[in-house]
């Protein structure tokens, strides 16, 4: 009998017997993409349901021989185990011309350990038509390097509907970075294949638009600031959820791609159910997020432990959170481990915090070298932290160059400071950009330091834009005063209570009163001394005197002798000389010549001369020339009246 028979066709049809796998060998996929051949029983199946399937096949081709049934009983017999009793009944069945049996047989013979034999029945098979064979056929070719003769027989299984075929077409084209790859993942994905879902969902996700100016979450300027955040297949989950923040719309290739991680995670795909979280996290979908994570870590996923950790963390959590970090970190990720070493010295626990960033560093995270030194670092033990800021340093950890660079600034080594500062600032570290400015602007390089203060602003830096604008403002003319402007509300946004403050007095120049006051107030509730003296005029012009007051006083209990000295002249207005001459003494102890002035006239008035002329002294020699010629003249008039 021929193996294009339609008896043979017909059995197409039926349930499929394991074979060799679908080439994806990942530690997540479908049980079924171990690549199946034809005619066995549902592998969930009650045990005594199965029994009385087999005793129903044996029965069957014991009473009528035809190849159907002894096909049929040779995939159970497989599926069971009985190799021998398999094999006798589908080499029978083979040779009546049974393409099922065919490819089951493939299959014994692969378990076996004869996988060429294996081929040669998967040929005849995928000959005659058959989609399993022609996969495991295209399995074979490709373990032994041949790809033209697997993507033949994996595209035959494919367009024949196979989505194992599919699945496995898709990975090989994907290997040879073939745009081709992303028809078969679908194919294979739209017939159910989890791991086909979740590989096209990558592809879609990677196509997805994403936002720009996402911040690294460290700390600027010269201080770098203790800071562990969650960190293919093994992107860890610091970056998953960088990129998943980073501005993805939910229309387009990022909404498909968010459909497909749902299917392959509803589908127990533990990699998707972590993807799917981190879309679902950057979208405050947080509860959803935490049901997807506690799935993906339940199955085994650390980075979903992880990442679980820090939602529990961010919610308040802490307790919870270190359980699932420690959960991760114990099967070896480095971010969890570095999480857990965060939250034990946040508690001053510098011991155990050690032990988990060692834990991280063992674990290939070289942020565990780099917290170890920030950790060293706030122990003052110098030596240790320069150590561990080298090793993560050499090995391209930006924020460990610079850091390094810092701690050789700070010992007065800055010219073993500088290739570190730049290393880091060339590699994309915003605040070793804005320190290569300060470290130049301490050298007089005026124009390398704008540079680079010019570098760092453009990446968002605070104080590095403040630089700017005042560079631009050193330079006077109309054009520059706009961009200064531009760079201070860069400032201002960043917190930056000094580019409040000249923001108001840029203002103030064109006598925007209403305008450059709400600056001045910024600056001066952020404790801004000079911008709450400023403040405290303007207020004081349109007759606000206890507003005034206010401000002066903050500013003077702040060390301001500006305010000291104008809180002294409201006083005195008000009637209140003796605590005026208070604020008078604290101004001209700091340097306030009019303040000293004050005092002389109040000494004089008073009758004691003595002390006035002292007040006259000081005065003279504060400044400014007004004010020392005026205290001359009284203290040469003192010392006339006591020597009459």
């Amino acid at each position: 009998m021929g193996l294009m028979g339609d008896k043979a066709r017909l059995l197409e049809t039926r349930r499929l017997v394991g074979a060799p796998g679908d080439g994806s060998d990942q530690d997540d996929q479908d049980p079924s993409s171990y690549g199946p051949g034809e005619g066995s029983p549902d592998a969930d199946c009650a045990t005594d349901a199965a029994d009385l399937e087999l005793e129903t096949a044996r029965r069957r081709a014991a009473e009528s021989g035809d190849p159907a049934s002894l096909s049929m009983l040779g995939a159970l017999l497989l599926r069971r185990g009985d190799l021998d009793g398999a094999e006798r009944h589908l080499r029978a069945a083979t040779a009546e011309g049974d393409r099922s049996a065919a490819n089951n047989l493939g299959v014994l013979l692969h378990q076996r350990g004869y996988p060429d034999e294996a081929a040669g029945w998967w040929r005849v098979a995928a000959v005659a038509g058959s989609a399993p064979a022609a996969h495991a056929l295209g399995r074979y070719h490709r373990e032994r390097g041949d790809e033209p003769a697997a993507e033949y027989w994996l595209r035959q299984s494919a367009e024949s509907g196979h989505a194992l075929g599919a699945y496995a077409l898709a990975d090989l084209l994907e290997h040879r970075s073939d745009v081709g790859a992303e028809r078969w993942f679908r194919s294979a994905a739209e017939r159910g294949h989890r791991e086909a879902a979740y590989r096209l969902a990558r592809i879609l996700d990677g196509r997805a638009p994403k936002a720009s100016g996402l911040s690294d979450g460290l700390g600027e300027g010269l201080g770098p600031s203790l800071a562990a955040r969650p960190g293919g297949p093994d992107t860890s989950v610091r970056e998953l959820r960088a990129a998943a923040a980073n501005g993805r719309r939910q229309d387009g290739p990022a909404g498909e791609a968010e459909q497909w991680y749902r299917q392959a995670a509803a589908r127990g795909h533990r990699r998707a159910a972590l993807h799917l979280g981190t879309l679902l996290e950057a979208r405050g979908e947080t509860q959803e997020a935490a049901r997807w994570y506690l799935t993906s870590a339940k199955d085994g996923e650390p980075r979903a432990a992880c990442a679980l950790g820090f939602l529990l963390r961010d919610a308040g959590d802490t307790d919870s959170a270190a359980v699932w970090w420690r959960r991760a970190a114990q099967e070896g990720d480095g971010n969890a481990a570095n999480a857990l070493g965060a939250l034990h010295a946040d508690r001053g626990e510098s011991q155990q915090a050690e032990r988990w960033y060692r834990t991280a560093l063992d674990a290939g995270d070289i942020n565990g070298a780099y917290n170890l030194g920030l950790l060293c670092a706030e122990q003052g033990r110098t030596a240790q932290a320069e150590q561990w800021y080298r090793r993560a340093a050499y090995a391209g950890h930006k924020e460990a160059a610079n850091a390094l660079a810092v701690l050789l600034l700070q010992h007065g080594d800055s010219a073993g400071a500088e290739p570190w500062f730049s290393k880091a600032a060339e590699a994309g570290s915003v605040d070793a950009a804005f320190n290569l400015g300060i470290l130049y602007a301490g050298r007089d390089e005026e124009q390398l330091a704008l540079q680079w203060y010019e570098r760092a602003a453009a990446a968002g830096h605070t104080d590095a834009a403040l630089q700017v604008a005042i560079a631009l403002l050193r330079e006077g003319d109309a054009e520059d005063a706009e961009a200064a402007e531009r760079h201070l509300r860069v400032a201002v946004r960043g917190g930056s209570a000094e580019a409040a403050f000249r923001l108001g007095a840029l203002l103030d120049r064109d006598e925007s009163r209403f305008d450059c006051e709400e600056w001045y107030e910024r600056a001066a509730r952020q404790g801004h001394r000079r911008a709450q003296v400023r403040l405290g005029m303007l207020v004081a012009e349109r007759g606000d005197v206890v507003a005034a007051a206010h401000w002066y006083r903050a500013a003077a209990e702040a060390g301001s002798r500006n305010g000291a000295f104008n809180l002294g002249l409201l006083l005195a207005r008000e009637g209140s000389e003796q605590e005026a001459a208070m604020w008078w003494a604290q101004a001209a102890e700091a340097g306030h010549g009019r303040a000293a002035l004050r005092l002389a006239l109040l000494a004089a008035r008073r009758g004691d001369l003595a002390e006035g002329r002292l007040w006259c002294a000081q005065a003279v020699q504060l400044g400014p020339a007004e004010v020392a010629e005026r205290a001359a003249r009284l203290r040469d008039a003192l010392q006339q009246e006591l020597t009459a």
